[in-house]
């Protein structure tokens, strides 16, 4: 057996179905031939983010896959890679490499070396006697531990190398262990004894598919929760103890619940500090107290000091907290309290935002563009996730959540374009669902000619595209070189483009027209045609920072 033989064979093995690559690779033919699909996207990124989707969507089941060219391949590859690393995503990447006896030479880019720092391995096959080996970790890497990128570089003159003798290869265990007893009894102490504990649910809840444990813990004891954006549907928000999730913008209930707590429960989390996430308050003597439950030891204390530290998969730490809860709290605690102080916060902070979420104004409001589009889908049987920098911050708030993975948030890192990927891996995954990206005319620019391959390779997904001709977050701080040299404007007729792809393309100006034309692009999607829906919006630039 050939190596490109046996690498296809090995990931059909162990479960692979889709190869997404871009734009030689001669894995692709290989694939293809063990009847795994390769679907070629118009540039690297693109299928990156499409292998993430893959991965999300089944909680790791099904890993996502992505190969591409030697050279100039891998070298526009790297932002993707970097961005599954950034959201600890397992996606298995096939560069192919230069030959052997010039992996090494500069300016030739190796991508074993290049891309370290972004995966949790990189390696390279030079020998063919060693592919079940290095596949074997790869794989084994992929479905343990904290997720995130693993690489495999080809070089181009191994595929037809024979293998010694026949393929032995099994696929890889996938493990989980749970946390220390002892500090599980001291968090479940904690928590039963805290004024005001709060939940903060992070990824791994997903990854863990923790989502009934969360809900019983948080039942139990009666305690609020909220989510980090990739948290995001762990834990539905149309519940009673929903604060909803906390990113740049979010709800006020967030803020002040977190500011108040005397206990801050973090699950599946890393806690890391970033721009794009909700900011943990303050460490102070006799404040708040944090009780840290990560699959990734390397998390604990890394941005955030924490009193308890639990190591292990979440599912395995959530039983055994309510396991030790049980013995300590007989029967679940009086929720309205909480669910009043809920509300008390809720109830102005939506009456502050009617005006935009309900208005009528031409051009149209952002935030009436996404709440007619939350009533007018099937929001249990939707997928949607937003794009980087306003869709981002105007949907999440009021993106009301109320199946696990129904929304895919992400911010640890914020490439633009991102979300279409994202949208059309999650279709290829669950074609069942309308999957939705919201993007705005900065991200379409970034990678909006891969719309193409949503028509070719007929994933009708639903693209919502915010158009208000600007870069209008950057107004504020980029004043004078806009009205001297037009530095934010940017401009398409992007409805156009998606019919001149093959797709299905509406430009929405009128109010009235928004709930039509969004059913009309529901109606395309079930046809199996890509809908792009570009509505002309505003320059809003106000999102709920608390």
């Amino acid at each position: 057996m050939k190596v490109g033989d046996a690498i296809a064979e090995i990931m059909k093995r162990e479960g692979i179905e889709i190869l997404t690559g871009y734009p030689v690779n001669h894995l692709i033919e290989h694939a293809a031939a063990v009847d795994i699909r390769p679907v070629m996207v118009r540039q690297e990124r693109i299928g990156l983010h499409m292998a993430d989707a893959i991965s999300r969507v089944t909680s790791g089941k099904k890993l996502g896959a992505f190969c591409m060219q030697h050279g100039p391949g891998a070298e526009n590859a790297y932002g993707g890679v970097a961005q599954c690393f950034g959201e600890s995503i397992p996606v298995l990447v096939m560069p192919m490499g230069y030959p052997r006896r010039i992996a090494h030479v500069p300016p030739n880019y190796n991508s074993t070396i290049q891309m370290r720092g972004v995966t949790k391995s990189a390696e390279a096959i030079m020998s063919a006697a060693e592919v079940p080996n290095i596949m074997r970790r790869a794989f084994a890497r992929l479905r343990n531990g904290r997720g995130g990128p693993v690489l495999v570089e080809i070089p181009t003159d191994m595929f037809n190398e024979e293998l010694p003798g026949e393929l032995d290869y099994t696929p890889v265990v996938a493990t989980r262990s749970g946390a220390d007893p002892v500090d599980i009894r001291r968090a479940a102490e904690m928590l039963a004894n805290a004024r005001r504990p709060v939940i903060y649910a992070g990824t791994g809840v997903h990854w863990a598919q923790a989502w009934p444990q969360l809900r019983e813990l948080a039942e139990l004891l009666a305690i609020p929760v909220t989510s980090s954006l990739g948290g995001k549907s762990s834990f539905p928000e149309d519940h009673a103890l929903s604060l909803g999730s906390g990113g740049l913008a979010m709800p006020k209930p967030v803020r002040h619940f977190l500011d108040n707590a005397d206990v801050i429960f973090g699950i599946g989390c890393s806690f890391t500090e970033t721009n794009f996430g909700v900011k943990m308050p303050a460490r102070k003597p006799g404040g708040v107290k944090f009780i840290h439950a990560t699959l990734d030891p390397d998390h604990i204390d890394k941005d955030l000091r924490c009193d308890i530290g639990l190591v292990g998969d979440a599912g395995l730490i959530l039983d055994a907290l309510l396991e030790e809860l049980r013995g300590r709290v007989r029967e679940k605690r009086d929720h309205a309290p909480v669910q009043q102080e809920i509300e008390a916060i809720r109830a102005p902070w939506l009456a502050q935002w009617a005006h935009k979420r309900d208005s009528n104004d031409a051009p149209l409001n952002p935030y009436r563009v996404l709440r007619d589009l939350w009533r007018t889908v099937d929001v249990d049987n939707t997928i949607i996730t937003h794009d980087a920098g306003s869709p981002r911050d105007q949907l999440s708030p009021f993106w009301i959540s109320r199946t696990p993975l129904s929304y895919l948030g992400w911010g640890k890192t914020t490439q633009l374009g991102y979300g279409l990927g994202l949208a059309m891996g999650a279709k290829l995954a669950a074609p069942d669902k309308l999957c939705i990206n919201v993007w705005g005319d900065a991200a379409i620019g970034f990678t909006g000619m891969d719309f193409e391959t949503a028509v070719r390779e007929r994933i009708p997904i639903l693209s919502i595209l915010l158009n208000n001709f600007s870069m209008a977050i950057e107004l504020k701080i980029m004043a004078l070189s806009t009205e001297k040299y037009r530095t934010t404007d940017i401009s398409g007729d992007y409805a156009a483009m998606a019919r001149a792809f093959g797709g299905y393309g509406e430009r929405v100006t009128e109010v009235e027209q928004i709930i039509p034309a969004i059913q009309r692009g529901i109606e395309q999607t079930k046809n199996g045609v890509p809908a792009l829906l570009e509505f002309i919006t505003s320059k809003e630039t106000e999102v709920s920072r608390q």
